[in-house]
């Protein structure tokens, strides 16, 4: 029989404040499988730290999103934010689903079409265009989402340049509400900059006017500001058939839709409390059902969520390095998976499970990433169970943006795998090497090697 660990006594003040409206504490269960595949197993085979991805969980979230919208609205259409999670593996699960491909760099676009994506089903995004990127696109059939006016005279030029006409959109910024307003990217509504756009456009006969579009931001809580955006996009579409006879094929809703994951100083949990996929479908159909559209000439919509149809998707798992106490006597972990890893874990308090069972006892805790930083903080404060030198940690909620914006800084990034309906785990990126980096940095020779 196993000599169970010993756990030597703490004594703590109680201060736990006001009990919530759910009570005064919410224990949850270890997290011991994903899928059904044990976490152990996982570690064993892929090492820690692991970032797993569920397929089940993207269709079922791709498909429970694309249901609000079509339920409520005749043409309805979903293109992958790239950005938010650009490893072909989870790219083409979107694309299986029927999903088009957004992005927002050449860089991107090479990879949708090296996924297999129809090129006409590519929509190009972003301020950062090159005449080479604008080309290819536009001689693709791509369509292409102008973002400033230097943007539109480049694209103008080209045009004369090229064998087709370059099929557009131009992205618009307004005031629905929502604070800042983004109005870095595309043209302003209430000033006039939207149709100053749509006139040079109409009026050079080059380029051919397909479509609207607009991203009023990220991680949007108040649904309505959806409704007001889709009502300005579609008072500038009718404002185009009455002005030029020319009919819009559709309006881009773009993304910001809010996942189930709680921003920092949110008093309840996010999974309880930020709008669903109901919420946004219903204020954006809504708006454009009681426009003046016709019901025969409605728009196509399309919706460039990222975020909210990946999030639950992700998780990492990691092991637990060392516990210390602070100079205040609270606990703190220290774990392998640092914030070069979880770059959200700056504005969300991403939810946090032991993969092992667990005693009664609990205390406030923070959770150190392994950088030499003092800014790698994982979770400031959560409360957790005592946790053990090589225990396990599950953190939820992590598909969104991480495997984009992580970096091999100070340690190298890990592997990556997916596990499939069938509850079959596949690594769909390797962990890299000190040669993964090293080949590519070049060292002069009079600086090779120590006298």
């Amino acid at each position: 029989m196993e000599k169970k660990r010993y756990e030597r006594p703490h004594i703590v003040k109680l201060d736990s404040g006001m009990p919530g409206k759910f009570g005064m504490r919410n224990d949850s269960p270890p997290t011991t499988h994903i899928d059904g595949v044990a976490v152990t197993e996982l570690v064993e085979k892929y090492g820690s730290p692991l970032f797993v991805i569920s397929e089940h969980t993207i269709r079922s979230t791709y498909r429970k999103a694309y249901k609000a919208f079509s339920t409520r609205y005749p043409k309805v259409q979903f293109a992958w934010s790239y950005k938010t999670n650009y490893l072909p593996a989870v790219c083409n699960v979107f694309h299986q689903e029927g999903s088009w491909a957004e992005v927002v760099s050449g860089f991107e676009y090479d990879k949708a079409l090296a996924n297999g994506v129809d090129p006409g089903k590519i929509i190009f995004n972003g301020p950062g265009k090159t005449a080479s990127e604008l080309m290819k696109a536009a001689e693709n059939g791509s369509l292409i989402h102008i973002d400033h006016l230097d943007e539109l005279y480049l694209l103008t030029d080209l045009a004369g340049e090229m064998k087709r006409k370059p099929l557009v959109a131009i992205r618009v910024n307004m005031d629905t509400g929502i604070y800042p307003m983004w109005d870095r990217f595309g043209f302003n509504y209430e000033n006039g900059q939207a149709w100053d756009a749509l006139n040079k456009i109409m009026l050079s006969g080059k380029l051919e006017l397909v479509g609207l579009h607009t991203h009023i931001g990220t991680f949007i809580l108040g649904a309505n500001a959806y409704g007001v955006a889709a009502s300005k996009l579609a008072d500038l579409a009718l404002g185009l058939q009455q002005k030029f006879n020319h009919t819009i094929r559709y309006i881009d809703m773009g993304g910001g839709f809010a996942s189930k994951n709680t921003l920092k100083g949110s008093y309840l949990p996010g999974a309880d409390t930020n709008p669903t996929f109901d919420d946004y479908a219903e204020a954006i159909t809504t708006a454009l059902v009681n426009s003046g559209f016709k019901p025969e000439s409605l728009p196509l919509l399309i919706l460039e969520t990222g975020r909210a149809l990946i999030d639950e998707a992700g998780y990492i798992i990691t092991s637990v390095l060392a516990n210390k106490r602070l100079s205040t006597g609270r606990r703190a972990t220290i774990i392998d998976a640092g914030v070069n890893l979880l770059f959200t874990a700056f504005w969300y308090q991403h939810p946090v499970t032991p993969a092992q069972g667990f005693s009664q006892y609990r205390e406030e805790n923070t959770i150190y990433g392994p950088l030499c930083m003092n800014i790698d903080c994982v979770r400031e404060s959560i409360n957790l169970p005592l946790l053990n030198k090589g225990d396990k940690l599950v953190i939820h909620y992590t598909g969104a943006y991480n495997l984009t914006q992580w970096m091999q800084f100070i340690t190298l990034r890990p592997n990556v795998v997916i596990i499939d309906p069938d509850g079959t785990a596949h690594l769909i990126r390797q962990n890299e090497s000190n040669d993964s980096v090293s080949s590519l940095e070049k060292t002069p020779d009079y600086l090779i090697g120590i006298k």
